[in-house]
């Protein structure tokens, strides 16, 4: 990251979006404050009745005299304790919801995002957006916003306090106070800006390239680059240290100019209030208390260098999560959603589509209609498009023009998920969670019964491998399902479509991970359930497909040719090219 990257100032309107999340909580904001100013003031009133107390008890008075003072300490010491806690327990509060608040937001932000907008996104730079970023987030309300708040109150009550005995000492405690007060906080930001900003951003890539050590570990090891990646993650490492050091550094010199501040400004309030105290117009034993109030005091200011700080920190994160909430979905929904038809038949009409602004059309006018009954076969080679029109068709991705109907009934007037209910995809990469068989399965239908569950699974020919698993459905499967084979990972995945029971199977590349037996066996299942689905089926594997209705045939995102298998054969396009490369590799 270089250092004008790191130095630049945030967007405008950053400061009012990031106090705007803590608009629902105002009222406890408000209330924290309070608690917190009274925590300090009652730290000032222990001081300074203390004081007081001790120095009228040298001269000897009545205990009589006294008593409202000892009173005052028992009162201020308790008071302190019980204000802190108080405190403590609501701003915690808050700032606990506000952290429950938002990750939600940003989960509800990006989830309509994926997969388009999120594959241009590392997982790990994902990862550190949704938690560590957030949960630098979480210090806004407690390190940033409510100390310069009690810090602004108190000021204005020692002031006040001051003035009682004498205008020109409170000027100079309280000027002494705010300079301080500015001055710790504004060298902490000027100096903590950049390390602040640095390590934000090198916790992201420390973050990033452990998850890809981790994910790819077992092909670095392969390939012997295992020390290298390491030796990587380890210069970050050195690297953020640096600037945590540099960091430390920061927080030692503001919290040296805020002592310093503190013993100037009682020496000049003695400075101040000595001569009148000799003149008469401040009683002796108030001399103390007056320089102890003006010291104490200081504990409201301590907090602010850190507040500057984090507050560096929070700006950087703020304007990462902002960056990434603020991507429109490609597949916008609308205000009034039309009811879901009856129809199963699917038409694609004319479709062209690209993934962002100024980029090639991934889709270049391609049409193709799925009916009840029929099979219909995608093929081409890679990049072709044919993943891309399957976004579309799921509502994933939007049409720069034409349309996808539903039951005659395009579907941007429909909610995305109403249509993703009528579909079920098996791809060639799906995820497994890191729990059991059963709630991977479930995933598909929550209120599915047992029943339903194993004819899905033996439907899927995977229910015997099930079986003999250390607690059969209940195994965890760990990471990916990496307690399972990769053809069992895709046989649990052709079982979760199953359970679903959608009108509309799109199969793309089924049985990529399937020897051949259990292929054959698979597509056997698959087509004694094709009548009462339409069909869309993505192949590379160009045998077989004498069944499908129509294959259609992409190439560079546009339609080459369409036609039956025969007729695609007879024509000798593309489709003859690719079948006759396939053969001659499996004769090869």
């Amino acid at each position: 990251m270089s250092a004008s990257a790191a130095t630049r100032q945030p967007p405008r309107g950053l400061y009012t979006r990031l106090l705007g999340l803590l608009t629902p909580f105002r009222r406890e904001v408000a209330l924290a404050t309070l608690l917190g100013t009274l925590t300090v003031g009652a730290g000032v009133g222990l001081m300074t009745t203390s004081a007081w107390l001790i120095s009228a008890a040298a001269l000897h008075p009545s205990e009589a005299a006294l008593t409202v003072a000892i009173v005052g300490v028992r009162f201020f010491g308790l008071t302190r304790g019980v204000f802190r806690y108080l405190e403590r327990l609501v701003s915690h509060d808050v700032t606990l919801r506000l952290l429950a608040r938002l990750r939600v937001w940003v989960f509800r932000a990006i989830e309509p995002l994926s997969p388009g907008q999120i594959a241009r996104f590392r997982g790990g730079d994902l990862l550190t957006r949704g938690a560590a970023d957030v949960d630098t987030l979480q210090q806004l309300y407690v390190r940033v916003i409510s100390p310069p708040a009690v810090a602004l109150v108190t000021g204005a009550l020692l002031f006040i306090f001051l003035a009682r005995f004498d205008v020109g000492v409170a000027f100079a405690a309280v000027s002494l106070f705010a300079a301080t007060g500015v001055a710790g906080p504004l060298l902490a930001r000027l100096l903590a800006r950049g390390p602040e900003r640095r390590a934000v951003a090198l916790r992201t890539g420390l973050m990033t390239a452990t998850v890809d050590l981790t994910q790819g570990l077992a092909d670095l090891v392969a390939f012997g680059q295992e020390e290298a990646r390491a030796e990587e993650i380890a210069r970050m490492s050195r690297e953020l240290a640096r600037s945590q050091r540099r960091l430390a550094w920061v927080t030692g010199l503001s919290d040296a100019i805020l002592s310093a501040g503190a013993g100037l400004a009682t020496l000049v309030t003695l400075l101040v209030a000595i001569p009148l105290v000799s003149a008469g117009r401040v009683e002796g034993v108030w001399l103390a208390a007056l320089a102890l109030a003006a010291a104490s005091s200081f504990e409201a200011i301590n907090p602010l260098p850190e507040a500057a700080r984090h507050g560096e920190g929070a700006i950087a994160a703020g304007e990462r999560i902002f960056a990434l909430t603020d991507l429109q979905p490609q597949a916008q929904t609308p205000t009034l959603w039309r009811p879901i038809p009856q129809d199963t038949a699917l038409v694609a009409h004319d479709v062209s589509a690209r993934y962002g602004p100024g980029e090639p059309l991934a889709l270049d006018h391609v049409s193709l209609t799925l009916r009840q009954g029929e099979l219909v076969a995608l093929v081409g080679p890679s990049g072709a498009g044919k993943s891309t029109l399957v976004n579309v068709i799921e509502r994933f991705l939007e049409p720069e023009s034409g349309s996808v109907t539903l039951g005659g009934v395009d579907t941007r007037q429909l909610a995305p998920d109403a249509v993703r209910a009528r579909i079920a995809v098996i791809s060639q990469r799906t995820h497994l969670f890191n729990t059991t068989v059963r709630q991977n399965l479930l995933l598909a239908r929550p209120d599915a019964s047992e029943e339903e569950l194993i004819a899905a699974a033996r439907l899927a020919q995977v229910h015997d491998a099930i079986m003999e698993l250390p607690d059969g459905y209940d195994t965890v499967i760990g990471e990916q399902g990496a307690r399972l084979s990769g053809g069992e990972r895709q046989r649990v995945a052709i079982a979760r479509a199953l359970l679903k029971d959608a009108p509309i199977l799109i199969l793309d590349e089924p049985t990529a991970y399937l020897d051949a037996e259990t292929e054959r066996a698979i597509f056997t299942t698959l087509f004694d359930l094709m009548p009462e689905r339409a069909t869309l089926l993505i192949t590379h594997r160009l045998s077989g497909l004498a069944a499908a209705r129509e294959i259609v045939v992409l190439r560079d995102g546009q339609v080459a040719e369409r036609g039956t298998h025969a007729a695609l054969l007879q024509a000798r396009g593309l489709y003859h090219e690719l079948y006759e490369a396939q053969r001659g590799t499996i004769r090869g």
